[in-house]
C-alpha cells in the first residue's frame, strides 16, 4: 500500500482488524521498522486525538514525527494551476509538497472542507494535490469527505465489543449549533458496509448523506424506529448534503438519551457537546465506548503506518 486516503484502500477489513488487535497487544513489537524514518504531520485544521494518536503510533514504530500547523505557521499555499499569485498565497503546492517530501518519508495531511462549494470540496483538492506533487506516501488525517483513520478505529472498536455474530449498528444524526462536515459519517458508513453487520442510518429529512456513499444502506427518518434492537449507536452531526453545508434542522428531540439508547453501546468520534448531542447520563455510563474509541485511534494509525513502511 502506497497511500492511505480512504476506507476503500482497505482490501480486507477483517484482516486489518485482526492485525490491529495484535498491534494493540504488543505496541512496541515493530519499533525497529520505522527507525531513521520521519513522519510529517501537516495540520490545516485543529486536532487533538488525530494529532496525538498519530504521533504516538509513529513513536511506537520507531519513527520521528514532526508536526506543523500549516494555516498558522506556514506560508499560505496556492493549490490552483496557472494561478497568478498576487494575493494572499505565497507558496505553491508544487514546491511545498516537493520540499516536505525531502524532509519526510511519509506525509500525513488534515484539511477540512469549506462547506460552501460542494464540487471543490468533493474534488479533495488539498489531499489530491499532496498525492500528486509529493514523492512520498500520503496519509489522510481527515479531509473534506473522508476520515479513514477514524473509520478504521470504529471498525476495530465494534469488533472488540460485538456480542453477536452480526450486530445491528445504527449511525444517527444529532443536533449541533453549527454546520459540520460529512467526513466521519462517510467513512463510518463505508467501514460498516465492509463488515458483516446490520447497518442503518437515522437522520431527519434533508440530511441524507451523499447517495454515492450510502448506496443501498437503509435510511430511516424515525430515530426511535432505527434504534430498535440496536447493538451499537454511533452518533454524529453533519450538515445538509443536498442543500450543501446548510443547517436545516436543530431539533433537540434527536439528542441521544439513555432511554433511547436502551441496551446499545454508544459511540462518538469526539469531541462531543454534552447535553446537545448526547446527555450526560449516556456519556458517563458503562454503555459509552468513546474513551475506548479514542484509545484505538493509535492502533488504527499504527497499522496504516506499518503497512506503508513495509512498502518503502
Amino acid at each position: 500500500m502506497k497511500n492511505y486516503t480512504s476506507i476503500n484502500d482497505i482490501d480486507n477489513i477483517n484482516n486489518w482488524i485482526a492485525e490491529a488487535k495484535t498491534l494493540k497487544e504488543s505496541p512496541l513489537k515493530d519499533i525497529e521498522l520505522g527507525k531513521n524514518k520521519t513522519l510529517g504531520l501537516l495540520f490545516f485544521n485543529s486536532s487533538l486525538r488525530t494529532r496525538l494518536s498519530t504521533q504516538k503510533a509513529a513513536l511506537n514504530l520507531g519513527m520521528n514525527p514532526i508536526v506543523m500547523n500549516v494555516s498558522g505557521d506556514a506560508w499560505g499555499i496556492e493549490f490552483g494551476d496557472g494561478t497568478v499569485m498576487n494575493g494572499n498565497t505565497a507558496e505553491h503546492i508544487k514546491e511545498a509538497a516537493a520540499v516536505v517530501s525531502q524532509y519526510c518519508d511519509i506525509i500525513a495531511v488534515r484539511a477540512f472542507p469549506s462547506l460552501t462549494d460542494k464540487v471543490k470540496d468533493e474534488s479533495e483538492y488539498v489531499l489530491n494535490a499532496f498525492k500528486k506533487h509529493a514523492s512520498v506516501p500520503v496519509v489522510n488525517m481527515e479531509s473534506a469527505t473522508d476520515h479513514p483513520l477514524q473509520g478504521l478505529t470504529d471498525a476495530i472498536t465494534i469488533s472488540e465489543h460485538a456480542k453477536t455474530k452480526k450486530p445491528k449498528v445504527v449511525l444517527s444524526w444529532a443536533p449541533h449549533i453549527k454546520a459540520l462536515p460529512h467526513a466521519v459519517a462517510n467513512s463510518f458508513t463505508q467501514a460498516m458496509q465492509k463488515m458483516d453487520v446490520e447497518f442503518v442510518i437515522a437522520n431527519p429529512e434533508g440530511y441524507n448523506l451523499s447517495p454515492e456513499i450510502t448506496g443501498d444502506t437503509p435510511i430511516i427518518h424515525d430515530q426511535n424506529e432505527a434504534f430498535k434492537d440496536a447493538d451499537f449507536v454511533y452518533v454524529k452531526n453533519w450538515s445538509s448534503y443536498d442543500d450543501y453545508g446548510k443547517v436545516l434542522n436543530t431539533d433537540p428531540n434527536w439528542m441521544i438519551t439513555k432511554e433511547k439508547l436502551g441496551d446499545a453501546k454508544f459511540m462518538h468520534c469526539l469531541p462531543v457537546r454534552r447535553n446537545l448531542i448526547v446527555e450526560d447520563a449516556v456519556l458517563d455510563s458503562i454503555s459509552s465506548l468513546v474513551i475506548e474509541q479514542a484509545n484505538n485511534r493509535t492502533y488504527a494509525a499504527q497499522l496504516v503506518l506499518k503497512k506503508i513502511l513495509k512498502n518503502l
